[in-house]
């Protein structure tokens, strides 16, 4: 008799995320820091993914579209306004300027200082990518209304600023 072919163990669904497989989280789900964390994974996971195509970190994002809507900004502006140290800014200005999406100017009032401005490049891109972001923040908050996603927004400036 012929030995029949070995067939492929059967997948089987991982068990069901029933009570008996969560631990009681009520006192986390009551602290804003877990509760904006966890949301915050999400956003930031969605972020990554497309993201990625850009070559786009978070801080580049932020960065970019900082530029993109008040060219010339300084570089301690950019601190001030991302809550930021200068040492870290300086690394990611020339990794941005290396890319040729961004470039330096002298500042028009203050001798002292360069303004930064996007290259066509960074034009493109940060256009691109915001388009990106405000449809991979609408999937990300799908579950709510348009109403409580402003609302949310406004409740989570009031803790930072």
């Amino acid at each position: 008799m012929a030995a029949s072919p070995k067939s492929a163990p059967a997948k089987t669904d991982p068990p069901p995320q029933g009570r008996a497989d969560r631990l009681d989280a009520r006192v986390l789900e009551t602290l804003v820091g877990y509760n904006a964390r966890r949301a915050w994974l999400i956003v930031t996971d969605l972020f990554a993914e497309r993201m990625a195509p850009y070559g786009l970190k978070q801080i580049d994002f932020s960065v970019l579209s900082l530029l993109a809507h008040n060219p010339g900004a300084t570089s301690r502006q950019l601190c001030n306004t991302l809550d930021i140290l200068p040492p870290n800014l300086v690394s990611l200005v020339a990794t941005l300027d290396s890319r040729g999406l961004i470039e330096r100017r002298p500042h028009p009032h203050d001798g002292r200082a360069v303004g930064l401005h996007l290259t066509p490049a960074g034009e493109t891109l940060i256009r691109e990518a915001e388009q990106a972001v405000v449809q991979l923040e609408a999937d990300a908050s799908a579950k709510l209304t348009a109403r409580e996603r402003e609302t949310l927004i406004k409740l989570l400036q009031k803790i930072y600023l």
